[in-house]
């Protein structure tokens, strides 16, 4: 598989299953759950994620909107608590629009895109983290953009940065595929898409911003996202997230997974700590004493407010805008 500027991608590499004994402990921890992780939860309302037409073309190579990039799901307002489990059904939700395009557990904003387009950097950052939890979204880079905003880019297909390394606005930081469980379940009906996630103080937000709220977009375009414009491409005025070490600390101290805990405890700088301790919280936070930590818990020093500070992690050779779909 291959796209315009992009990068040939053969589906193993883009569905990320390898290698294939850690790919099946994950698989069996999504699908059964243990004792710190519910199992995932699912039923016919998931059968909507199912979008053949649009998919078909994606895994092909093709842009059915051509230069817009579709938009297959929301972050969800109406979460259910995360002791229930991962769920991919649709009972209880809202998108900042006031409609239905997500799921339960949707904490993030999926960008539907062939496998092989390049991803690039939503705002000048460094990189906190480059992982593979196949069981939670696949391959991902972890992006800190300073004043304690933090992107996420999941189900990968190849990461091309390393954690420490700073990358400008509009840089390219991966080639996409749909690495992670869900894909090969539901391969090829469901779309290849990019999940992006943004994190604010160490909290899953909304990039979007409703119609009724106070609080601005994080897109510098407000809801309308664009790719960073050639002369963005110099942007790099960045200063990195100041985090608490003593936090961090903490966290680890509260886990009671110890994989997850030795992860945490074992990374190289603080600021690959706090990417272990991040990351973990927000994917597995049933494996931590939630009660220990308490409700104002954070990983960072300062905590800030909301600014427009991101553009779509596309580059503007292949993809000008969104549609929601």
């Amino acid at each position: 598989m291959a796209v315009h500027g992009g990068a040939r991608v053969g589906l193993i590499e883009a569905l990320g299953v390898l290698p294939i004994g850690k790919t099946l402990r994950e698989a069996r921890l999504a699908v059964a759950g243990d004792g710190s992780t519910p199992k995932t939860r699912a039923d016919l309302s998931s059968l909507r994620q199912y979008r053949p037409r649009l998919a078909l073309a994606l895994w092909l190579g093709r842009k059915p909107l051509g230069r817009r990039v579709p938009v297959t799901n929301l972050f969800n307002y109406l979460q259910p608590p995360p002791e229930l489990g991962w769920s991919v059904r649709v009972t209880n939700v809202r998108d900042f629009r006031g409609g239905d395009t997500t799921y339960d557990s949707h904490n993030g904003t999926d960008l539907a895109i062939p496998p092989g387009t390049a991803v690039c950097a939503a705002a000048p950052g460094q990189v906190l983290r480059v992982s593979s939890e196949f069981h939670r979204g696949g391959r991902k880079v972890f992006l800190d953009h300073g004043r304690g905003l933090v992107t996420t880019y999941n189900h990968l297909a190849r990461p091309l940065v390393a954690p420490g390394q700073n990358v400008r606005r509009g840089e390219r930081i991966a080639i996409s595929g749909y690495s992670g469980i869900d894909a090969v379940i539901a391969f090829p009906w469901v779309p290849p898409h990019v999940h992006f996630n943004c994190w604010l103080n160490g909290r899953y937000v909304d990039p979007f911003a409703p119609a009724q709220s106070p609080a601005p977009s994080l897109w510098r375009r407000h809801n309308d996202p664009t790719p960073a414009a050639p002369a963005d491409l110099q942007d790099d005025a960045f200063e990195p997230s100041r985090f608490d070490e003593a936090a961090i600390s903490a966290a680890a101290a509260a886990c009671r997974h110890p994989d997850s805990r030795r992860e945490i405890e074992q990374a190289g700088t603080i600021a690959e700590r706090a990417g272990a301790a991040l990351m973990h919280l927000a994917y597995f936070p049933t494996r931590f004493d939630q009660a220990r930590l308490g409700p104002a818990f954070t990983l960072f020093r300062e905590t800030f407010e909301r600014a427009p500070r991101l553009d779509l992690p596309f580059s503007a050779d292949d993809y000008d805008g969104i549609e929601i779909l």
